[in-house]
């Protein structure tokens, strides 16, 4: 699986503290960023398809001939029929599009230090649907040539499709540049490696297998934090109940001085606010 990795300027440890250097720069791994350009390329080509399907419908989907009008005394109902497999279609392509989009940004996340690119990385897929079909389902609403009965089901149609493609695009939990080289150091710092171990379904990792949060979980993988990132897009981050795994995965070692400060780092590059900075604590023995 690819992975991400970054460049530290780490120290080691004393006992009972855990410590945190300064913060490099995140650089993805070549596989990685190559993976990450394979899915965004076919995100943007799924895109492409869902907006020239857009245009048929609305250049030639609604704009019947005045004599298939005359023939089908009204809008022909295999145009409208072919419209909702349009919508469909659209939506689909949007759907699945967004997705591997947001599957690349766990792989090469943008950083918060550019807001605005890093807003747009992580909520295109919510815009791609607003393109796709807002300018469509306006037109189906203006169309003359329909009866109400026919603008209201796919216009209907067209609105549910596009709130869910939408909500579908929309990244709630962006993973940021400076959150992903933050939640790596803090596992490398307490465990020693950058290893971590998730259930497919879950959404925080743990820093090892016998952790009790996983005490029931089924197909229970590790790897590092990148590949646990890029594993779901529901992943958040580590447990914030370090404390807590600590004394399960290394019993009988202090829990480190300044937990409480590295689990508010955590928190703070997951919370910073776009272009914001985060701050390493300082070493609690020191």
């Amino acid at each position: 699986m690819a992975t991400s990795k970054t460049t530290t300027g780490a120290t080691g440890t004393k006992t009972g503290t855990a410590k945190t250097p300064v913060q490099p720069v995140f650089t993805p791994t070549p596989e990685a960023k190559a993976k990450s350009r394979q899915f965004r390329i076919i995100a943007l080509a799924m895109w492409v398809v869902a907006i020239a399907l857009e245009a048929v419908a609305i250049f030639w989907v609604l704009r019947p001939s005045v004599d298939e009008m005359a023939a089908a005394h009204g809008f022909p109902q295999w145009r409208w029929w072919l419209l909702i497999g349009f919508l469909v279609v659209i939506a689909v392509l949007a759907i699945v599009g967004s997705q591997l989009w947001k599957k690349s940004n766990r792989l090469d996340p943008a950083s918060k230090k550019q807001p605005v690119r890093f807003f747009v990385q992580n909520q295109l897929g919510a815009i791609i649907a607003l393109i796709a079909f807002v300018p469509l389902i306006v037109l189906i609403f203006l169309n003359k040539d329909m009866d109400g009965k026919q603008k209201g089901i796919a216009g209907g149609i067209g609105v549910v499709l596009a709130i869910g493609a939408m909500l579908a695009g929309i990244n709630f939990h962006p993973l940021s540049q400076e959150q992903a080289w933050v939640e790596s150091q803090v596992v490398t710092q307490l465990t020693g490696q950058d290893e971590v171990w998730w259930a497919p379904t879950g959404t925080v990792m743990h820093l090892c297998a016998g952790a009790s949060d996983l005490k029931n979980s089924t197909g229970v993988q590790s790897g590092t934090v990148a590949q646990a990132f890029a594993a779901t897009n529901k992943m958040q981050g580590i447990t914030l109940k370090l404390d807590q795994e600590y004394t399960q995965c290394f019993p009988g070692k202090p829990v480190p001085d300044n937990m409480s400060d590295l689990i508010a780092w955590v928190q703070q590059a997951r919370s910073a606010r776009a272009g914001g900075a985060t701050t390493a604590p300082t070493d609690a023995n020191s």
